[in-house]
């Protein structure tokens, strides 16, 4: 079993509202296209990509309908069940297989057999030894495959102005401490120095960019439904200058590339 196992009962309690409160909102997918943005400059039709923490399988039904094959893992049973039904709906059987399985099982994987990989939406923030992880997903890629990382970092000033605003300081700096809790879920904010660093026994870093740095986080959905035209405002500024430094250190989430080291 997983040491995720015992982490998945928050996400399945999740999965059945998860569509409608993140991924069909107005921020989520503002920030999922963000994301989309930079899919097709890694990943070709024909190739065969790994997503780990697929969710509801959003992600992999937008790569699939490029012509990308995806195993789309998630180590919560229900949003397995959730992303396998999405597949059916489109009729995507042929481009995308379904598996229940967390970050530590990649080892279950077949060596090398991947053209590249991805992780959306801080899925390794939930790992707890994301450093072994990103070693083992590294066996799994094919030499040069690329790899996309969406990151919680560290330092967030929309989280910390928020909660402020609203008498909550203990959550607008959670993100100070090197883990906390969610849920019953160990989560940590690895900054872009750590992710270089875990990254470079494997991997060299193509590029970095800010996801959520102009735009509010995704709990803001309430205030930002009342200035749907300023937040698309705020996206276009964000996607001018989202690889611009020190834009990426201050996001909600920062998107890391990677290219797989030859062996």
């Amino acid at each position: 079993m997983s040491h995720f196992d015992s982490n998945a009962d928050p996400f399945e309690s999740l999965a059945a509202a998860y569509d409608r409160q993140f991924t069909n909102s107005l921020i989520g997918s503002t920030m999922r296209r963000a994301v989309w943005n930079r899919f097709p400059l890694h990943f070709n039709p024909g190739q065969r990509i790994l997503e780990l923490n697929c969710g509801t399988g959003e992600d992999a039904v937008f790569l699939a309908r490029q012509g990308v094959s995806v195993l789309a893992t998630d180590a919560s049973r229900s949003m397995i069940d959730i992303a396998s039904a999405k597949v059916r709906q489109h009729g995507l059987e042929d481009k995308i297989r379904c598996e229940c399985m967390g970050w530590d099982e990649l080892d279950n994987l077949p060596v090398a057999g991947f053209d590249g990989a991805f992780s959306n939406f801080g899925g390794l923030n939930c790992v707890k030894h994301a450093h072994e992880s990103l070693n083992a997903l590294a066996r799994r890629l094919r030499p040069h495959a690329h790899v996309l990382l969406c990151v919680m970092g560290p330092w967030c000033p929309w989280e910390w102005i928020w909660y402020l605003l609203h008498g909550d300081p203990a959550r607008a700096f959670r993100r100070f401490r090197s883990s906390a809790q969610w849920r019953g879920i160990h989560v940590s904010y690895p900054s872009l120095r750590t992710m270089r660093w875990w990254a470079k026994p494997h991997f060299t870093v193509l590029r970095v960019s800010a996801i959520g740095v102009f735009v509010p986080p995704s709990y803001t959905e309430a205030w930002a439904l009342r200035h749907a035209r300023l937040i698309q405002f705020l996206n276009r500024c964000e996607r001018r200058l989202e690889a611009v430094p020190p834009l990426p250190w201050f996001a909600d989430h920062y998107v890391i590339e990677l290219s797989r080291l030859p062996r």
